[in-house]
This record gives C-alpha cells, sequence and structure tokens, in this order.
C-alpha cells in the first residue's frame, strides 16, 4: 500500500430509516433479508447495546491506524466508525483517545476487524465496540490508507454509507440502497413475532402454531405414552 484516498462527501440513509432498523436489532434485520452479517469473530467488547448508524469506512495497514485518525473529520452524528485492515492484525487499533475523539463528532460505535485496547475506559465511557480481539500492542503511524472507500470486514464488504446494525448477537450490514425495502420487511417481521409472542403466552405450542407436529410426523416420529409402546 503506497496511497490512499480520504473521501469527504458520502450518500446516507435518512436517519429514520437508520433508527428503526438499528432498534430491531441484528437477529431481525437479518431473517428481514439483510444478508450482510459479519463473521461470529466480531464480538461485542460490552453487554446490552444496540445500534444502528451508517458506515464511515476506513482501511489501514496491519498494526497502523493513521488512517482512523484521518477519518473522524469524516463522522457525522449517528454514524458507525468501521475499521478494516489490508491483511490481518491483533494490534489495538482503536483506544481511549480515539473514543474521544470520535465520541466528539457523535459516532455512535465502532466496528474493528482486529484489535482494540482500554477496554475498561471505553465501556466506562459508553462508546459501544465491537471487535475481534481485546490486545494491548499499539500501532504505527507511517502507512497511507484510505478513508470512506469500500471495506472488507468480517468477511463482508461494507460501502460508505451503509447501515451498519449491532448488539449482542454481532453486527450486520444493510445495502444503503436495500435499506427502506429491509425496514418494510423487518416491520412486517415485527408484526408477525408480536402475534406469535402473544399467542405463546397464551400457551399455545409451538410444534403446534409452527406446523412441526406434522412435520415431524412426516418424518416418521411417533408419539407413545410410554417407552414399551
Amino acid at each position: 500500500m503506497n496511497e490512499g484516498v480520504v473521501v469527504r462527501q458520502v450518500p446516507r440513509v435518512a436517519s429514520a430509516i437508520v433508527g428503526e432498523l438499528g432498534k430491531a436489532g441484528v437477529a431481525t434485520v437479518h431473517e428481514a433479508g439483510a444478508g450482510g452479517l459479519l463473521d461470529p469473530g466480531i464480538r461485542p467488547i460490552q453487554e446490552g447495546a444496540r445500534i444502528g448508524g451508517n458506515a464511515v469506512t476506513v482501511i489501514c495497514a496491519p498494526g497502523d491506524n493513521i488512517m482512523v485518525h484521518a477519518a473522524v473529520e469524516l463522522i457525522e452524528p449517528g454514524d458507525v466508525l468501521v475499521i478494516g485492515t489490508t491483511s490481518p492484525a491483533d494490534n489495538g487499533m482503536f483506544g481511549e483517545l480515539l473514543a474521544t475523539s470520535v465520541m466528539g463528532r457523535g459516532c455512535a460505535g465502532v466496528v474493528v476487524d482486529g484489535g482494540v485496547r482500554d477496554v475498561s475506559d471505553l465501556r466506562r465511557m459508553g462508546l459501544p465496540v465491537w471487535a475481534r480481539v481485546i490486545h494491548a500492542a499499539g500501532t504505527v503511524k507511517a502507512n497511507p490508507g484510505s478513508v470512506n472507500v469500500p471495506v472488507l470486514c468480517g468477511g463482508v464488504t461494507i460501502q460508505p454509507g451503509d447501515v451498519m446494525v449491532a448488539d449482542d448477537d454481532g453486527v450486520v450490514v444493510v445495502e444503503r440502497a436495500q435499506a427502506a425495502e429491509v425496514l418494510e420487511a423487518v416491520r412486517a417481521r415485527l408484526t408477525r413475532e408480536d402475534d406469535t409472542r402473544s399467542r405463546l403466552a397464551s400457551g399455545e405450542l409451538g410444534v403446534d402454531l409452527y406446523g412441526f407436529r406434522e412435520k415431524l410426523e412426516e418424518m416418521g416420529v411417533r408419539w407413545v405414552d410410554t417407552p414399551e409402546q
């Protein structure tokens, strides 16, 4: 890597759409049709956080976070900073001082395909972070990269302005052009789940509600009163 680019202007999804997707959570958004589920190695460093935001993407040389610093001025309130590297590295690419900087810009959260450090401080500060590893190893500031270009993170290519949804289940990406369509599917799914939840709470069995009893019978499963039957 010997050159880079910082793209200042990125199209974003409307905040109302982003907010609803974030509130719905990763599992619901994924099941509603968003295929960009990051691999399970990208895990939250905290519990209970649920966010949605437009992606500001950063691609760095391994063990070098100078481009993360360059990305800070591009963050708008509610954005999610997404950091990838050109090859795998476990260095702590993001820590307390950078967290202070991005929070000053209104950043909603950070996703790192690599390491983070100062974890107790990050938790205390309340900045939600998802990362592959926790590692105290430092970084250099010596190699150019790029900001707001497509970045591979958790096995998924993320475009700047895509919607990032993250919670305790991990991270899913909604392509910017599909955000409104996915949201409609999310709303329909939540309505169905509300009905299902009410029926289950009233005592109806899932095996009947979902039609599993007939399916099990077709598979040869028998209901008997005693093992000897």
